[in-house]
């Protein structure tokens, strides 16, 4: 049998995978409506919790639709369709995926033809995201409650501590957009292209900010991410041609 990744049964697999992740949800959700019903909560304020609830999934949802698009000409549909609805992460999977490919000496946009190349990347796009599975039981409490400690006893060193934190993880992606502008010294302008592209990202997040808590729509916080990942995406495309990247 020929190897294709768009083969029907990884859709098959897949599917299976997405089928039992479906069903824990709603069997989740007709336990918390039963629960709701036992304590008394009204059935006009768990419609509205539920129908408001599900249209707000829409937001992350597009997120995760443009990642799926974005890996799915060098992995097919089905693998990122898994990897970014079971416990996955646009920002993670994506890199993740990418430098997988770049190892393997493929471009991104080149298509995968190779099993064990497939392979390799689907392991490097899964053990990576599993890591918080493992350490979040052991670790999660501990951390937290030197945190609040932290808090307690200094509220200021507190909030540098969370935002050193935050920022750490933000420049781990912030080195992978900025490894290629040394590039621009040897006449290839190419690697100002994901320079380019999250600024016009970063753009959008701020206007969507801006106008959500200015003008009073709220509803913005919840696209602003998917907003700014399409728009910046859209604008990749100019600036490659203009910039000569492949």
């Amino acid at each position: 049998m020929d190897f294709h990744v768009n083969h029907p049964i990884l859709y098959v697999l897949v599917g299976a995978v997405i089928a039992l992740v479906l069903a824990q949800s709603v069997f989740f959700l007709v336990k918390a409506i039963r629960r709701a019903k036992e304590l008394g909560i009204g059935k006009n304020t768990i419609r509205k919790t539920v129908s408001s609830a599900a249209v707000f999934t829409v937001a992350p949802a597009v997120a995760v639709l443009v990642g799926v698009v974005a890996l799915s000409k060098s992995l097919g549909v089905a693998l990122p369709w898994l990897r970014l609805s079971v416990i996955g992460s646009i920002t993670y999977e994506t890199v993740a995926a990418g430098n997988a490919l770049e190892a393997a000496g493929m471009g991104a946009g080149t298509t995968v033809t190779e099993p064990s190349i497939f392979i390799t990347i689907a392991w490097v796009m899964t053990v990576g995201i599993s890591a918080g599975l493992i350490l979040v039981p052991f670790v999660t409490k501990k951390l937290q409650s030197g945190m609040s400690q932290i808090g307690m006893k200094d509220k200021k060193w507190g909030e540098i501590f969370n935002n050193a934190m935050f920022l750490g993880m933000i420049s781990a992606f912030l080195g992978y957009v900025f490894c290629d502008v040394g590039l621009v010294v040897k006449g290839d302008t190419s690697g100002i292209i994901p320079v380019c592209v999250m600024a016009v990202s970063a753009v959008v997040m701020a206007v969507c900010g801006l106008l959500a808590t200015k003008l009073k729509i709220r509803w913005l916080t919840d696209y602003a991410l998917p907003l700014s990942l399409i728009i910046g995406m859209a604008s990749a495309i100019p600036f490659t041609a203009l910039l000569g990247g492949n």
